[in-house]
């Protein structure tokens, strides 16, 4: 199974994107700073659980979606 390194940031991005939300929007939402969001969306950094957990509900998709599980390897 091949593993994209930063699945997760590029979730965040379409989805903040999707949402309308600018990274300093999403970022005051859950309580981070836009850098944060930034680095994250880059692959530069990774969200902590409680964070993935806050953008999951804030974006209103589940964790699993959020962190690009797949269920069919």
């Amino acid at each position: 199974m091949v593993m994209d390194n930063n699945i997760i940031g590029k979730s965040i991005k379409e989805k903040r994107l999707e949402l309308g939300f600018s990274q300093q929007k999403l970022a005051q939402l859950i309580g981070v700073t836009h850098t944060a969001i930034s680095y994250w969306e880059n692959g530069v950094n990774v969200p902590n659980v409680l964070d993935v957990w806050k953008l999951a509900d804030v974006m209103n998709i589940s964790i699993d979606e959020l962190i690009g599980r797949d269920f069919n390897f």
